[in-house]
């Protein structure tokens, strides 16, 4: 069983080289193949120019496709594994396209495993391991009025004057930014069409508390069921967000307002104009800052709260963007390899003991990572 890893991008690298060096048997497939050579020549010769029918004629049954490639790759390599019998990993969400294969992979007895990245990803996982939790004790039950909050973002290690800096080109920042959301906020729905109408203020349970910003992120409302909330509890609060360093919004006023009415070309204009004045510098480290909360309220009373909170920020090695994103990924591709992972389209594992294992393996990213018991 070979694995075919498309893409050697930022993102990608840390995963690929912990599963050459756990002696899987990886192609590795990219654009330019100098780059990938660079990246990775030092652990394999088995780099190719990235071909959709050279893929096609070297997949057997039983591979494994990964793309780390940009999102309209995602489905066409899907379709290629379902063809031929193989499975697939991405890291990122779950498209209808995507979800309209589950009925073909799962006839084909193939995988297609997505959302198995950072955010979209680890944060499923700490979703998972605090339902479980919270079923598991006492305090559960249908009475209890249940806030759910999810905040992840990547945020420079050092402050600067802007509150950010871009790791790659800023134009799906600014998207992002002309996008709705749709969330559960003081027990009713809340639809904002951008999200700096609805920006809140997060601190943050670190050993020293922080302040960040926080605002929603696309629709948190499918994952009520994704995440095994049942139809009849009562929600005060569900949200899956992005945080950003305090100031943020402040210091971005003027780029909302130009993005407001931007079409696609004045949007890539901005775009060029932010990656040449808050780019990040050779060798400069970056943050990750994650926080999953499930909170239980009966009476006006809190009876059960859990965070998991993470901390991360990138070394000489490798970013913390990259190893929170990659090596993910590559226990995804573990698990499809021992047969851990059933057939058709599916998100990150709620299966207990892989959500253990690989949170475990998580904390061996991050500099710091804590499953908090706020009433203990």
């Amino acid at each position: 069983m070979t694995i075919h890893w498309c893409g050697t991008g930022l993102s990608a690298i840390p995963g690929l080289r912990r599963l050459m060096e756990g002696g899987r048997p990886v192609t590795v497939w990219n654009r330019t193949v100098e780059k990938a050579r660079a990246a990775v020549g030092d652990l394999t010769y088995d780099i190719h120019a990235f071909d959709m029918d050279a893929i096609g004629a070297a997949l057997d049954p039983g591979d494994i496709i990964v793309s780390m490639l940009p999102g309209d790759w995602h489905v066409p390599l899907a379709e290629l594994a379902i063809s031929k019998g193989a499975h697939f990993v991405s890291s990122s969400y779950i498209s209808p396209e995507m979800r309209a294969l589950d009925p073909a992979a799962k006839e084909a007895g193939v995988a297609l495993v997505n959302e198995v990245g950072l955010d979209p990803g680890i944060d499923h996982l700490m979703a998972h391991a605090l339902m479980a939790d919270y079923r598991a004790s006492p305090a559960c039950g249908p009475e209890n009025t249940l806030s759910f909050t999810s905040y992840c973002g990547g945020v420079p290690k050092v402050a600067n004057d802007f509150r950010y800096k871009f790791s790659w080109s800023p134009l799906g920042v600014l998207k992002a930014l002309k996008s709705p959301s749709r969330s559960i906020r003081a027990g009713e729905v809340l639809e904002v069409a951008r999200p700096w109408e609805a920006i809140t203020r997060y601190e943050a349970p670190l050993p020293e508390p922080e302040v960040f910003e926080a605002y929603p992120n696309r629709d948190s409302l499918p994952f009520l069921a994704e995440y095994g909330f049942e139809k009849d509890w009562p929600i005060k609060e569900f949200v899956r967000g992005t945080l950003r360093l305090d100031g943020w919004a402040e210091a971005w006023a003027d780029v909302f307002a130009e993005a407001e009415s931007a079409d696609e070309a004045r949007l890539r204009e901005i775009s060029d104009r932010l990656w040449q004045t808050h780019a990040y510098e050779e060798g400069e480290p970056d943050r990750v800052v994650l926080f999953v909360s499930l909170k239980a309220e009966r009476d006006g009373r809190t009876t059960w709260h859990q965070t998991w909170a993470l901390d991360a920020w990138g070394d000489e090695n490798a970013s913390a963007m990259a190893r929170l994103v990659s090596v993910p990924v590559s226990l995804a591709v573990e698990a499809l390899l021992a047969r851990e992972i059933p057939p058709g389209v599916s998100a990150a594992p709620s299966d207990p003991a892989l959500v253990k294992r690989w949170l475990g393996e998580v904390a061996g990213l991050a500099q710091y990572m804590e499953l908090i018991d706020h009433i203990a």
